[in-house]
């Protein structure tokens, strides 16, 4: 079961904008949402899951907006959640910006997108590409596009439409890889994973049956094959559009994919990573008068590949002053608000290693809040090149009328959450 209605309210619990389902939770509930949050919030334990009697209301806060949705049944949350995280998107997609002026300004479209998104609390058409054929922001065009309902909608593929003609036939692979690190003051690796996504922009005329094939460990064994690095994947989510009996069965990535740009797989890699920019750290407090930071940055990749837009932000005390800098490239700067130094170095060749030196005074009245050790913290992006290993083998088209398309693939490595503890 999911949701019996959903609403959209502003910060003070007004109603906006909302829609009854299913008729069997009254309405007037939803003026028992507000108290409820603000006792959770007093009470310092806010739950995304309150209860009133026998109704329950499952919500998210976005920007100056509530959304909530109220059941009185053992509905399944996940569902609803992932509804109301859509809600968010589409409307996204429709307004630019999701808040309190734009439910306000396009009441009429708001009010026709609940009724395509949900019917009798189950979700419905909620990919914004299709819903955007036939509800438009213009209200004259409106009347004509309802007489004639997209076949997309009754589709077996619901998120691709028919005849959509291209005069060349492409598509642009992206695999692009995150790399999360934790590393202690002594230089030991605490944790580390890969978080990795291939991205499509699929520019293909007809309705083209795509199959993809990737260095995955179990294929190759399953296939008996093992030669050659292979990669072992985790977590693995598809896109609508991915057979998935036909992955479970034999691990081919076969599918009809959307037009445009999608989002194919996700996937997490669960192994011991290398941090590609290694970071030595010397910070000297000298009490009443200055600190004194030296940072060495290390490219631990290979020589060929380069990083780009390379930024180590290094924390500094909240009562420095008088910032004075020396780099080896790249420049620094001192952002007092947010009490960090960051060092901006736009091209990073692997086995390089670079040192930024930075002086500030410190006040002669000590300040007596204890303050924390925030990490140093590393962002990056390295092109044509991914940590795990990970290739497209190829990628297959096929369409009825047999044209030619090209795949293109690019591989990108870039910093998650990557993290450097300090002792100072």
């Amino acid at each position: 079961m999911s949701a019996s209605a959903v609403f959209v309210l502003d910060l003070k619990g007004k109603v906006l904008i909302c829609r009854n389902y299913k008729g069997d939770v009254d309405m007037v509930e939803i003026d028992h949402f507000l108290p409820l949050l603000m006792q959770q919030e007093e009470e310092g334990l806010i739950c995304p899951v309150m209860s009133h009697g026998n109704v329950h209301f499952l919500w998210i806060k976005h920007n100056n907006l509530y959304l909530v949705a109220t059941t009185n049944k053992n509905s399944n949350a996940s569902l609803v959640y992932s509804f109301l995280y859509k809600l968010v998107e589409v409307f996204t997609e429709y307004f630019k910006e999701l808040e309190e002026e734009s439910i306000q300004d396009n009441f009429v479209v708001v009010y026709e997108l609940l009724d395509e998104l949900m019917d009798f609390g189950f979700p419905q058409t909620t990919d914004s590409k299709i819903l955007q054929e036939y509800i438009t922001q213009e209200g004259a065009k409106l009347e004509v596009a309802k007489s004639k309902v997209p076949t997309t909608v009754t589709n077996a593929v619901s998120w691709r439409s028919e005849g959509i003609k291209y005069k060349k036939n492409e598509v642009f692979i992206d695999v692009i890889e995150s790399i999360n690190v934790l590393v202690n003051a002594n230089g030991s690796v605490m944790s580390s994973d890969i978080v990795g996504s291939i991205k499509l922009k699929t520019m293909l005329s007809g309705m083209p049956e795509l199959r993809l094939g990737l260095n995955d460990r179990v294929l190759f064994a399953l296939t008996g094959r093992d030669k050659g690095k292979t990669v072992a994947m985790e977590d693995v989510k598809f896109h609508q559009c991915v057979r998935l009996s036909r992955f479970e069965s034999d691990r081919t990535i076969s599918f009809i994919p959307p037009d445009g740009e999608s989002e194919l797989m996700s996937y997490r890699i669960n192994t011991h990573v290398k941090p590609l920019i290694w970071i030595e750290s010397v910070i000297e407090k000298f009490s009443h008068s200055r600190v004194e930071i030296m940072v060495k940055a290390k490219g631990q990749f290979k020589k060929q590949s380069v990083a780009n837009n390379v930024e180590v932000r290094v924390p500094v005390p909240s009562d420095a002053d008088s910032p004075k800098f020396k780099t080896s490239t790249g420049h620094a700067k001192y952002v007092p608000e947010k009490n960090l130094v960051v060092w901006t170095i736009k091209s990073f060749p692997g086995g390089k290693e670079y040192l930024m030196r930075a002086h500030f005074g410190l006040p002669s009245v000590e300040n007596d809040e204890m303050e924390g050790k925030p990490p140093i913290t590393v962002n990056f992006e390295i092109p044509y090149f991914t940590v795990s290993g990970i290739q497209v083998r190829y990628m297959k088209i096929i369409e009825k009328s047999g044209y030619q398309a090209l795949p293109w693939v690019r591989y990108i490595t870039q910093s998650g959450d990557y993290q450097l503890r300090t002792n100072a």
